[in-house]
């Protein structure tokens, strides 16, 4: 069953349709500025933008009826290639940054030997992108979209009251970032009780990332995602729930720069052939140094949310909007 009325009041059909709307234009707002590649807040802009359209269209897809060429995976596939590119260009940020006066010579040649791959490697992924851009399939999806919101559609779901809703809709996303196993990691289990472990050497460290780095980086994502579809809704509850996704960007940024720190370790392995600790010992160094105080910053968060009391505390939130 399908329905073209659109909804005059705030309920789940208006929230979905703004939601697609602003995220769409917000996409579409910085397409020109990253064909010209002048200026690299414009990719990132519309990769958020892109992110941000994907989490709406995939939550309120029981809501609206959408052109099947507009889906969670084709809006994805878009999505990915111009986060090829953005994780280029926060390589050579990140890059850029280590290549201090202070830096041994040897060092700084072999940098810019980095920098010069890393280069042709980005100008492989923006010609991906722009590519994209004239494909005929990203034009029906931009063009099916515009055509939507010019005469929307909905499911039934979508008159319900926004205020009915919304328990529904956010605590299957905030019981997966709850009950992800990245919480767990560098815990023990002492008489029944997960504890977090603290006082590790740099070198423990380093030896637990190596084992469990990617389920960090999945919970990462998990995080993203929970974060941006709280956020479709934060003009609905109180302080407190702007509060928990304001924590939930401090865990989504100090995952995300212990997986930056490790992605860049293990591309300079690929550039140097293994050989970085000969060649670049310092950055090395650097890198490892970073991901120590990282950890330092995330453990705190991580016992946080392993408490009861914590996730109670955001469950009841949800239950309950302003």
């Amino acid at each position: 069953m399908s329905l073209a009325v659109e909804p005059k009041v705030e309920n789940f059909g208006y929230y979905a349709y703004s939601a697609i709307q602003k995220h769409f234009k917000k996409t579409l707002k910085w397409e020109s500025e990253v064909k010209k590649d002048k200026d690299p807040e414009a990719l990132h802009q519309m990769r958020v933008g892109m992110r941000r359209l994907r989490t709406a269209i995939s939550r309120f897809a029981i809501a609206v009826n959408l052109p099947k060429v507009v889906s969670d995976k084709n809006i994805g596939k878009i999505a990915r290639r111009l986060g090829n590119l953005r994780d280029l260009d926060v390589l050579k940020e990140t890059l850029e940054h280590l290549s201090q006066p202070q830096l041994p010579k040897k060092e700084q040649q072999s940098l810019q030997t980095a920098l010069d791959a890393l280069e042709k490697q980005r100008e492989e992924a923006l010609a991906d992108v722009r590519d994209t851009f004239k494909d005929e399939h990203y034009k029906a999806i931009k063009q099916a979209l515009k055509k939507w919101l010019d005469e929307p559609n909905y499911q039934p779901l979508a008159f319900l009251p926004m205020q009915q809703v919304l328990p529904d809709l956010l605590l299957p996303e905030v019981s997966n970032f709850l009950l992800h196993p990245g919480w767990l990691v560098g815990t023990e289990i002492e008489e029944h009780q997960i504890v977090v472990l603290h006082n590790w050497e740099a070198k423990k460290i380093e030896k637990e990332l190596a084992t469990n780095s990617k389920t960090l980086h999945s919970l990462r994502k998990q995080t993203k995602r929970t974060r941006y579809q709280m956020e479709l809704f934060s003009d609905l509850y109180s302080k407190t729930y702007t509060a928990y996704i304001a924590e939930l960007k401090s865990i989504q940024d100090i995952l995300g720069s212990i997986q930056d720190s490790i992605v860049l370790a293990e591309w300079l392995e690929s550039i140097f052939e293994s050989e970085i600790q000969t060649q670049i010992p310092t950055i090395v160094a650097l890198l490892a140094e970073n991901r120590y105080q990282m950890w330092q910053q995330w453990q705190p968060l991580q016992e946080r949310y392993l408490q009861g009391k914590t996730r109670q505390d955001l469950h009841f939130t949800v239950l309950h909007p302003a």
